[in-house]
């Protein structure tokens, strides 16, 4: 059977489909900006989340440099306070020792500093006299290369102390723990070697020894 359309029932078929077609295209442009505000909400989500960790990250790290500088600090005072227990063990004996050892040095300095340029130097102790002075590096313990280190310290001592240039310069080294053979090593470089025996220090070297002169 067929059918007869007017030119009416075209156009009529034609905004129907007309219609359909802005209402499938306006629901595909609703949920295409439902999903691009779902992705930005997503978005936004993930860039506060990774705000949030960084936020919490560099409080971390700022939480673990404090403890590494209270730590740094508490160890630094704890190596300080040992290091003037050693000193305030050996200063009070060098003269004597000294003297045993036929040095008449008569008293004592501690921590004797010059920033002269071109050279700045720290000595621990330095007992001396008029003619003859002992300078003494203290450790809680002892290294080979503290003995190195010393040794470039002396070849420059009468430089960074002027005062001193025409008295007879000997040197001493000691502490408490001495790695071994060091202080055979520190013999072999004409310093005395100061050690603790029981609650007192003395001379480790033998009384053949003799003390190198700077």
């Amino acid at each position: 059977m067929s059918e007869n359309f007017t030119v009416n029932d075209i156009y009529k078929l034609f905004q129907a489909s007309q219609q359909e077609a802005d209402r499938r295209f306006a629901e595909l442009a609703e949920d295409s900006k439902r999903r691009a505000a779902e992705a930005d909400r997503r978005a936004a989500e993930r860039a506060a989340e990774a705000d949030r960790r960084a936020a919490e990250a560099k409080e971390r790290l700022a939480n673990l440099e404090a403890i590494v500088a209270n730590t740094n600090k508490a160890v630094g005072n704890l190596t300080s306070r040992w290091g003037q227990f050693v000193e305030n063990l050996v200063e009070p004996a060098v003269v004597r020792l000294f003297q045993e050892r036929g040095i008449p040095v008569t008293q004592t300095l501690r921590r004797m500093k010059t920033k002269n340029p071109p050279v700045a130097m720290e000595i621990d102790i330095l007992a001396m006299n008029t003619d003859v002075a002992v300078a003494v590096e203290v450790k809680s313990h002892l290294s080979k290369s503290d003995v190195d280190y010393f040794l470039e310290k002396l070849a420059r001592f009468k430089e960074a102390f002027p005062r001193y240039s025409d008295v007879l310069l000997h040197a001493a080294v000691a502490g408490i723990e001495i790695d071994e053979g060091v202080d055979r090593y520190a013999s072999r470089q004409g310093l005395f070697v100061i050690q603790q025996s029981g609650e007192v220090v003395e001379i480790a070297n033998n009384q053949d020894f003799t003390p190198g002169a700077w």
